[in-house]
């Protein structure tokens, strides 16, 4: 008897179909109710309660689908957002003092100390190459400057700007006319992820500097395309 009561209970509150579906598309989810209660009320009611509780766990199952999917989207949207936080500016010498970086016998590639911004952490002060996160457009830049030491002697100032050890652009001022010269170079390069950037040091060149960081390598990066 209690049984039945309770079942009839249970039938009294699902008996207004009036739903408010606010789920997907606003659109109740088809269901196929078996409206035949010629048996007694307790096993019609206990009928018509599980088509009910059908209906609701197809609509909340949609609804969960539905903010799955959005938290998805939204997580790769800020992933994105995290990786495209890239810029570094780093100098020449992290110290004061007034000094000179090579020649050398052979091309060497130059581990800028003075890191004035590494966002991101891609550029790696050890080594002195820029590992590209993301595919994109880059803006690249490098400053140059150097000191023959006294008017007549051999002034050098030489860099190149490469990409997996290809010269993408570079600078030479080799001559006996000047006792310094500086020069910058800028450009926008298209760069896939993974891909290695660096200066380096072409054989019997030589830079110098001091606190003023006349020699530096920027980059940031413009817009991703991936």
């Amino acid at each position: 008897m209690r049984g039945i009561i309770l079942l009839c209970l249970l039938e009294a509150v699902f008996a207004d179909d009036s739903y408010n579906w606010d789920g997907p598309g606003h659109v109740a989810p088809v269901t196929h109710p078996n409206t035949d209660c010629s048996m007694d009320t307790g096993s019609c009611g206990c009928c018509l309660m599980q088509q009910k509780l059908h209906r609701l766990k197809t609509y909340f199952n949609e609804t969960f689908d539905m903010l799955e999917k959005e938290y998805s989207q939204t997580k790769q949207s800020f992933d994105i957002i995290e990786t495209s936080r890239t810029a570094f500016s780093v100098g020449l010498f992290s110290d004061d003092r007034a000094k000179c970086y090579g020649p050398f016998d052979f091309d060497n590639l130059i581990a800028y100390k003075q890191v004035f911004l590494n966002l991101g952490g891609n550029y790696n002060v050890e080594t002195g190459i820029f590992t590209v996160p993301c595919s994109g457009v880059y803006i690249l830049a490098i400053t140059v400057y150097s000191d023959a030491g006294a008017p007549g002697a051999k002034l050098s100032a030489c860099a190149r700007l490469q990409v997996d050890d290809q010269v993408v652009a570079g600078t030479t001022d080799v001559n006996t006319y000047d006792q310094e010269d500086s020069a910058t170079i800028v450009v926008a390069l298209q760069l896939m992820v993974e891909e290695q950037v660096a200066v380096s040091l072409p054989k019997g060149c030589f830079l110098c500097d001091n606190n003023s960081h006349y020699n530096t390598f920027s980059a940031f990066l413009l817009y991703a395309t991936e």
